[in-house]
């Protein structure tokens, strides 16, 4: 039975989710971030004040979250040309992918991801990528999960589960699996405490703005990221 977890921590809206999930199944869930030389490098700032609110809102959570690691992965932005570690507009390339496409960026934080959980103890990698609602990225999909689960396992010869709780669902279930999570770990409003969290405390807007201030969080509004979480919470507040 699988009592540990690493989740891959950004600080936004799917990776908080898949902290909640963690913390509703497993007894210790340690936290992971990359540095990369992201242009949204904001979200590693924001991904604490998420960690701390959810420590001071979740006290029944709070004595399972275990160390926070961060680690560089500065090479990322040395050889990818995208518009996340570029200041390029963001736009569709003749690939048919979009140029904040960073290629094998999954495929490393995965790698590094599980040499940490070897070295932890920990037997679970939670990953918030999904097929539902995302920009086509090939190291998202779920086939790309189960290969890199079972090269991994093998590669360390330890198995190790890859686990995406988002893999099949859209950014309006994604609100409603947050709301889900809260209220069952605490009846009493914790619904709309843990969405309302995340929108005050997590980002997810690839231009890095926190300036604006909108009813489903921080964001510049216009990227591909922002226009997701905006319809996704539209769509959940209407259900």
């Amino acid at each position: 039975m699988h009592t540990s977890a690493l989740v891959l921590f950004s600080g936004g809206q799917d990776s908080t989710t898949c902290l909640a999930h963690a913390l509703s199944r497993y007894d210790r869930v340690e936290t992971l971030a990359f540095d990369y030389g992201q242009r949204h490098k904001v979200e590693l700032d924001a991904r604490l004040n998420v960690l701390a609110a959810i420590k001071a809102h979740f006290p029944q959570w709070a004595s399972k979250m275990g160390e926070d690691h961060l680690l560089d992965a500065g090479i990322l932005g040395q050889i990818s040309e995208t518009s996340l570690t570029r200041d390029t507009a963001i736009e569709m390339e003749s690939s048919g992918l979009p140029n904040t496409f960073v290629p094998g960026r999954n495929l490393l934080f995965l790698t590094l991801a599980a040499a940490l959980a070897y070295r932890r103890g920990l037997q679970v990698i939670v990953t918030g990528v999904c097929e539902t609602d995302f920009s086509g990225y090939p190291d998202c999909r779920d086939d790309t999960m189960k290969a890199m689960q079972v090269a991994l396992s093998l590669g360390m010869d330890r198995k190790l589960l890859i686990e995406t709780p988002l893999m099949w669902i859209d950014k309006a279930q994604t609100w409603q699996l947050a709301h889900d999570l809260g209220q069952k770990a605490q009846p009493q409003g914790g619904g709309s405490a843990l969405v309302d969290l995340i929108v005050e405390h997590s980002h997810t807007c690839y231009l890095g703005d926190r300036t604006q201030r909108h009813d489903w969080g921080y964001g510049c509004g216009q990227c591909p990221a922002c226009q997701l979480r905006s319809a996704g919470f539209d769509r959940f507040q209407k259900a």
